[in-house]
């Protein structure tokens, strides 16, 4: 997957991460938004000593979008975990992207 998210910007800062409950998500059923995975993050034992203690997932057109927290979906896999506590924020279909002009050749 290319680097960046595909879905609208949604506008959370920590604080209203912080206000959505957890919930368990499947690893398979995550789609990363990074294409690079910081070794020092997956390797600290207290890699949330400033951040969430839970990952960050969009919800948008049917796929859930891993937005923050790759390193723990990492380490969860490698402990062979299938699951992983995650905040899901869903974005309405109606925030797509935006349709091209009309009138174009086709």
């Amino acid at each position: 997957m290319a680097q960046g998210r595909p879905y609208p910007a949604h506008g959370l800062d920590q604080r209203d991460w912080a206000e959505i409950s957890p919930t368990q998500v499947r690893l398979a059923d995550l789609t990363t938004t990074k294409t690079q995975l910081d070794l020092e993050n997956l390797l600290d034992e207290d890699s949330t000593y400033f951040g969430d203690l839970f990952a960050h997932c969009v919800a948008w057109n049917g796929e859930l979008f891993l937005e923050d927290g790759l390193h723990r979906a990492v380490r969860a896999a490698l402990q062979q975990r299938a699951m992983l506590h995650a905040r899901i924020h869903t974005i309405a279909s109606s925030a797509s992207t935006p349709t091209p002009p009309t009138g174009s050749p086709r």
